[in-house]
């Protein structure tokens, strides 16, 4: 079965093109081969891609050829990608909110000392 067909099916991905594009773009590997659209998939395949947060690692349990629902797609792979990282662990260090508005001096001097820039 195709991998961009299986993606969409068991609704790792919004839609079929959006999972085509991904896979064109060599983010998604197919037990560690870069692979393209229509890449074979078998049970047992261990599939791997970067989400906007995190990685994702995803093993074949069972081959879907039509969109199904979500209880019954979520049987149809193992999860096995690392937890989503909280927005604390995600944040740089030295980096302000969006909306925060302009630094003042003292904020300045503080942003340069934690980058070691002082």
């Amino acid at each position: 079965m195709r991998i961009d067909i299986w993606l969409w099916a068991v609704r790792l991905f919004k839609s079929r093109s959006v999972a085509a594009t991904t896979l064109r773009s060599g983010r998604v590997r197919v037990n560690g081969t870069v692979a393209k659209p229509a890449t074979s998939v078998q049970v047992g395949d261990r599939v791997t891609w970067r989400d906007p947060l995190r990685d994702r690692v995803v093993v074949v349990r069972e081959l879907i050829p039509k969109r199904v629902g979500a209880p019954l797609a979520v049987k149809a792979y193992d999860d096995q990608s690392p937890p989503v990282p909280t927005r604390e662990e995600r944040a740089e260090v030295g980096l302000r909110d969006r909306g925060a508005g302009r630094p003042t001096k003292r904020e300045r001097r503080d942003i340069d000392r934690l980058r070691g820039r002082r």
